[in-house]
């Protein structure tokens, strides 16, 4: 990747002085050129020059400069010219090349720096350190959206996510995988619930949009320091694998507002078992067919509403009541009555949540 900074700094460069020159590494071995087709090939010259003790030296047709990344010589400027100005030339073209180069370097840790913290890869003590040195704020406020997508082989989800927050200074955002996508986003002093989760659906109507792809989106608590961003990406983790069991509908799902889905997820199999052989008789469930079990997801939706359930069905009240009556008569419970219906809404819960244990 650096030797493509590279190119496009000789490539521009080249277009406004037209004289040749390119880049060697270490070896003589030329990564970039206004020649392009030279890119590959060993350039002599630099090979011998770099074996020398010399920073600069000029000869007949060519001037050459060693550049120093770090206090090491990595790299050598060549110029093919014989102009008067070339000491000039070689001069400010190996201020722009190693300004690029320190650029790549900042940008590549300081996106590698974050993904160890996200990892928890990096020692507590050692973090406030690195930050200082990569010029990474440390305390200010911070949340983690992880991003899911469809399993692909191209990184345009990831380039759309880039070009939607392209602040490299305040935001990160890190490919884990094929399907993984993390945001680390700033938050701005007043930003509130509302405005995460609306950044969060810009993130999956514009892959929708430009990618035609699916997406859903995991938002973690918020981060007060670096230190926290670790626990705010597990939560956003956590935030995705309670919502695909049982809020599949959503496609966006906060940690925060995960209702009675985390208290199941946080209880044992072996009590959440006993608790659904204490609702329903064994086999009872099972006998409960798709219509009976969209009649009653609607009629929860509706807060046990009767005629706007039916209405909703596009059925007779008359024929919802027989329904409601034929499920106290199978399962003992008569979901009219809130007790009942908790219940056997949690009771649902907990068997899905036991059948995605169970896979």
């Amino acid at each position: 990747m650096a030797f493509k900074v590279f190119q496009s700094v000789v490539s521009r460069i080249h277009d406004s002085i037209g004289i040749d020159f390119g880049v060697t590494d270490n070896t003589g071995a030329i990564i970039a050129s206004a020649r392009e087709e030279e890119i590959g090939e060993i350039q002599d010259q630099c090979s011998d020059f770099l074996l020398s003790n010399a920073m600069y030296v000029e000869k007949p047709g060519i001037v050459m400069k060693k550049i120093e990344i770090n206090g090491r010589p990595d790299f050598v400027l060549y110029i093919l010219s014989d102009s008067p100005e070339r000491a000039k030339y070689a001069e400010l073209i190996s201020i722009s090349l190693e300004n690029a180069k320190l650029y790549y370097d900042e940008k590549y840790d300081r996106n590698n720096f974050m993904k160890n913290v996200l990892l928890g890869n990096i020692l507590p003590g050692d973090i406030t350190i690195r930050a200082k040195e990569l010029r990474v704020k440390n305390d200010v406020r911070r949340t983690v959206y992880l991003i899911r997508t469809e399993k692909t082989r191209e990184l345009y989800a990831y380039n759309i996510i880039q070009s939607l927050f392209p602040n490299n200074s305040k935001d990160f955002i890190i490919l884990l995988d094929d399907q993984n996508t993390v945001l680390v986003k700033e938050l701005k002093e007043n930003e509130d619930t509302d405005e995460i989760h609306k950044k969060a659906r810009i993130i999956i109507d514009t892959l929708n949009s430009e990618l035609m792809i699916k997406a859903s989106i995991g938002i973690g608590t918020e981060a007060q320091s670096l230190r926290d961003v670790a626990r705010s990406y597990k939560d956003a983790q956590t935030a995705l694998k309670i919502g695909q069991i049982f809020e599949s509908e959503k496609n966006i799902v906060d940690y925060n507002h995960l209702g009675i889905g985390r208290l199941i997820y946080q209880l044992p199999t072996t009590l959440c078992r006993l608790f659904l052989n204490e609702v329903f008789k064994e086999g009872v469930f099972e006998t409960i067919d798709t219509e009976t079990m969209i009649t009653i997801q609607k009629f929860f939706e509706n807060n046990l509403n009767v005629s706007e359930t039916s209405r909703q069905l596009f059925i007779h009240r008359n024929t919802l009541v027989y329904r409601l009556d034929k499920i106290q008569k199978i399962t003992g419970m008569d979901l009219r009555k809130f007790d009942d219906a908790i219940n056997f809404k949690v009771a649902m819960m907990v068997k899905r949540y036991l059948d995605e244990v169970s896979r």
